[in-house]
């Protein structure tokens, strides 16, 4: 999604620019030529990425030899850091500048692969607002462009449209369940959650949203396996209308937290990898929260529960603090209503203009490195 806003913002400014690399179907809608499919790199993990190995380094190869034949003016990464510091050192060997838009996390662990983006990378693009003196303070040039989810709008569609749509009770209040978008962090999250919404009971409507990189059948069969008193799941496509409508959310840790955050839709943030994931992982971790909203509002806006704390009961606990109306539900909702702020974009070069979409001031800061290059 971010490529894609990306592109078009790089297109509205220059339209003879031509794209090649790693993405999925809205990369290629937006004109990208993909030769990697982004769902083939989505393994989350330490231990379960090792089978994997194989498979993504020959993917890596693959990339880099079309670099070699292509020659491009300009790379930019994504995310993904353990597959794009290695394209980064590869394109900076062959003399071709690098733009890392959503910078690694290195401030929430392994705090010294700075150096990574030090070397390798000519200009980071960060898309939270404390991150920018993190990477500037260790010598990296980055600039804060604000979050591409920050101005996304509330959808249109209203709440009885919707409930006829997907044949939901619009007397009930809904709650969003969004376990992951990886297949193994489904897994690992979302036999507890259907067990938390199963002691919820009858008097919600549960939505999950399907995230693209999953399969309908996989759901369901695991629905179907893992649920006893089994709650009525509904699938739907889209996310921010789920999340709109709802009155809260059961959200994984990633992405989906800064969705809900942006929707002002109340949730408890849950989360789980495998024993030794976790015991490998946990020593390393520099930050006080999991997480994203609680680490930019600095405190714990939203209930957090990680590995063993991450039970069906606490899930309902802290869900029944925060569906009624009261001031456990407003302090998060104000919580919520200051993280959006802060992850908006900076005001545009203008004098009173409005704040640009990230997008659009990456492009500007992207064409910047280009011009650079091509008049060397």
């Amino acid at each position: 999604m971010y490529g894609a806003q990306l592109i078009e913002a790089l297109r509205r400014r220059d339209a003879s620019l031509e794209f090649f690399g790693v993405g999925g179907d809205r990369m290629r809608a937006a004109g990208s030529d993909t030769l990697v499919d982004a769902k083939d790199l989505s393994v989350v993990g330490i231990t379960e990425i090792l089978s994997h190995l194989p498979r993504i380094y020959g993917l890596y190869r693959h990339l880099i030899a079309e670099a070699n034949r292509r020659k491009p003016d300009l790379a930019i990464v994504i995310d993904s850091p353990a597959f794009n510091w290695r394209v980064a050192r590869q394109m900076k060997k062959r003399g071709i500048p690098v733009v890392y838009y959503v910078a690694p996390q290195f401030w929430a662990w392994r705090q010294g692969r700075v150096r990574l983006l030090r070397n390798y990378v000519d200009k980071a693009l960060v898309i939270f607002p404390f991150e920018e003196k993190f990477y500037r303070d260790r010598g990296v040039d980055a600039t804060f462009v604000g979050h591409p989810l920050a101005d996304l709008p509330r959808p249109t569609i209203d709440r009885g449209d919707y409930a006829a749509q997907f044949h939901l009770d619009p007397s009930k209040h809904w709650i969003t369940l969004m376990p992951g978008s990886r297949v193994k962090e489904v897994r690992m999250n979302l036999p507890t959650i259907l067990q938390a919404a199963a002691q919820l009971g009858s008097d919600y409507e549960f939505l999950l949203p399907v995230a693209p990189t999953l399969d309908r059948a996989f759901l369901q069969n695991l629905i179907d396996t893992k649920t006893s008193a089994q709650p009525r799941i509904t699938f739907v496509p889209d996310t921010l209308p789920a999340l709109c409508h709802s009155r809260g959310g059961i959200i994984a840790s990633g992405t989906a937290t800064v969705e809900a955050a942006m929707m002002l839709t109340p949730f408890v943030m849950v989360y789980r990898v495998s024993p030794v994931t976790y015991m490998l992982g946990k020593p390393r971790v520099k930050v006080p929260y999991f997480a994203m909203v609680n680490l930019i509002a600095g405190e714990q806006v939203v209930p957090e529960l990680v590995q063993h704390d991450f039970t069906a009961e606490n899930v309902v606990a802290r869900l029944q603090e925060i569906l009624p109306d009261g001031p456990t539900r407003t302090h998060m909702l104000e919580g919520l209503t200051k993280v959006k702020a802060q992850l908006r974009a900076p005001v545009g070069n203008l004098k009173g203009s409005p704040p640009q979409h990230p997008a659009d001031r990456a492009a500007e800061i992207v064409l910047v490195q280009l011009r650079r290059t091509q008049s060397h």
